[in-house]
């Protein structure tokens, strides 16, 4: 009598601990402001890209180990975009191949696709781009481009330059050999590093003829080596203005952090740098002695792959290993060239080999074909509950929708929180939920079924009933788990996303079972429709083929001997 009063207390607590927690799940959900899971790419739409590594030099083969450090760095950059269910695999001896939901290609592309090499070069020169040669250089004379002194390198590049070089050259540029004499080719530009430059040997450094006269001739889009310890000639990425830079004083690999924003009191978004204790030391030397020169030597290049992306001029020492890369920045193009700095320059160079696109028209409509496929599942069991148990079907009915229920409720949750995303595979494997939530009724019911043809009240059957089939219950989930676990260790790419719904809604399975549908069944077990097994309760005698159950005071009249 006592494990009955204990049974008595329990199904009710239960239930309502089982609506608290779906309460609080929606309370969590109103909190955070969103109501709809995140998509992956095959149902809202995005961009596949593939690319071809080569080394940086153009010489040699690309090693394994540069090539999962490459996929390493993509993967952080790609993550630093926030969204969900993006992949990046390497793909045979050369190749990365990355997945994004909801990005435009040509922001991809410039995410992933950069080196980030990034160098800070002291300018020697400079010198407008022109459609027609001009005759004579004219030295800059732009006084507002210049900055007051800061903590930081915060001045506007200059602009609309025309050409600069320095004061006094110390050989001609308009040497040339004389016209039908034979010229010795010239010499290669190294493609490697050598010995690396202290400050003080990349600081003393001067052009050469040969320097003077490839900048004279250098157009914007010519190919030109980019090696720390010798001189660059290069442009903008606008392509507007030229320049003849020193050396590399400093390199990205003294780079700590990068972030994107607006400074107090402006209007226009930059990116700060900040570079570590020997970065900032030679930051501040260099910048110190650049602030004694003239224009346009008292500038410095933040040359990102080759090109120059800002151009600050300097009136004084800078301290605290802190510049900024300003100029004509959007939110998300300097948040993008932050992440692409902060996670620091690619081993290799890539070469973009196929794009592709999936429309959200697209992918509308294959979560539209998913949706109608569950829902035409789900009609199908409902409509064999009601055949089968008759009203019984209500538990049939109402443990699915609650087990759809949470489900959808963690997915959105599991989106906010760890980047979920839902894809085709996924909703494929709610799908399979569907049968497997409906099979763990189909054992418990039959079950109470068997112990109610060898006799038993409903009472009773529901509680033997419900010994004998939770163990056969979470055997079948234990092996869908394990089976689901294995798949998503095992698989790559969107199958992973079949195999976390299916574990997902495994375990939702089991919570529904324990929680709503044996707690359920033994409330409708108390009462009369159902405790007396009347028509079309799902425990009718005539339904269940069994010897119809009378009344103890009913057999007892029956046995009682008859008066003469």
């Amino acid at each position: 009598m006592a494990t009955t009063s204990q049974h008595r207390s329990h199904p009710l607590r239960t239930l309502i601990l089982l609506f608290a927690v779906i309460a609080a799940l929606f309370g969590i959900m109103a909190l955070s402001g969103s109501w709809t899971p995140k998509l992956g790419l095959d149902l809202r739409g995005g961009t596949t890209i593939t690319l071809t590594a080569r080394t940086t030099t153009g010489q040699g083969g690309v090693s394994a180990e540069s090539l999962e450090q490459a996929r390493t760095i993509i993967q952080q950059r790609v993550d630093s975009i926030g969204v969900g269910e993006s992949e990046v695999a390497t793909v045979g001896n050369n190749q990365i191949t990355v997945s994004v939901p909801n990005v435009a290609p040509a922001q991809l592309q410039e995410m992933v696709g950069t080196t980030a090499q990034l160098y800070f070069r002291p300018v020697y020169a400079t010198a407008a781009v022109t459609t027609t040669p001009t005759a004579t250089p004219t030295p800059t004379t732009d006084p507002s481009a210049s900055a007051e002194p800061a903590a930081s390198a915060s001045a506007e590049p200059t602009s609309g330059t025309t050409a600069s070089a320095a004061a006094t050259p110390t050989e001609s540029v308009n040497r040339r050999p004389a016209a039908g004499l034979p010229t010795a080719a010239p010499t290669p530009r190294p493609t490697t590093a050598g010995t690396p430059l202290t400050t003080d040997e990349a600081l003393a450094w001067t052009p050469t003829a040969r320097d003077q006269a490839d900048f004279e001739a250098f157009q914007c889009g010519d190919e030109f080596p980019d090696v720390p310890d010798q001189p660059l000639i290069t442009c903008n990425r606008e392509g507007t203005t030229k320049f003849l830079l020193y050396p590399a004083v400093i390199n990205g690999d003294m780079l700590t952090g990068a972030n994107a924003g607006v400074p107090q009191n402006q209007l226009s978004w930059i990116v700060q740098l900040q570079l570590n204790d020997e970065g900032g030391k030679i930051f501040e030397q260099v910048t110190g002695a650049l602030a004694q020169k003239s224009d346009p030597q008292n500038t410095f290049a933040i040359v990102l792959d080759s090109k120059v992306v800002t151009y600050p001029r300097l009136t004084t020492a800078i301290s605290g290993g802190r510049a900024e890369i300003s100029g004509s920045f959007t939110q998300q193009s300097a948040t993008d060239l932050a992440n692409v700095l902060k996670y620091g320059s690619l081993p290799l160079a890539f070469d973009l080999s196929e794009v592709s696109n999936v429309s959200a028209t697209l992918g509308g409509e294959q979560l539209q074909a998913g949706i109608i496929a569950g829902l035409i599942g789900l009609v199908l069991v409902v409509i064999y509950s009601v055949i089968y148990y008759r009203a019984l079907s209500i538990v049939v009915v109402a443990s699915l929708v609650l087990a759809a229920t949470i489900t959808y409720q963690l997915m959105v949750l599991l989106g906010q929180s760890m980047g979920f995303a839902l894809n085709l595979p996924g909703i494929a494997g709610a799908i399979v939920a569907i049968g497997m939530t409906a099979d763990s009724f189909i054992i418990y019911f039959e079950r109470i079924r068997d112990e109610v043809r060898d006799g038993r009240s409903l009472r009773t059957a529901i509680e033997t009933g419900w010994i004998g089939s939770r163990k056969t219950i979470l055997i079948a989930d234990a092996v869908s788990l394990l089976s689901a676990a294995v798949l998503f260790f095992l698989a790559i790419g969107s199958v992973k996303g079949f195999a976390f719904t299916l574990g997902l809604t495994t375990l939702i399975d089991i919570a529904i079972v324990f929680w709503f549908t044996k707690p359920m069944v033994t409330l409708l077990g108390r009462t009369k429709y159902f405790g007396e097994g009347r028509r079309f309760s799902g425990f009718d005698a005539a339904h269940l083929g069994a010897a119809p159950r009378r009344s103890p005071i009913r057999r007892l009249r029956a046995s009682a001997p008859k008066e003469a």
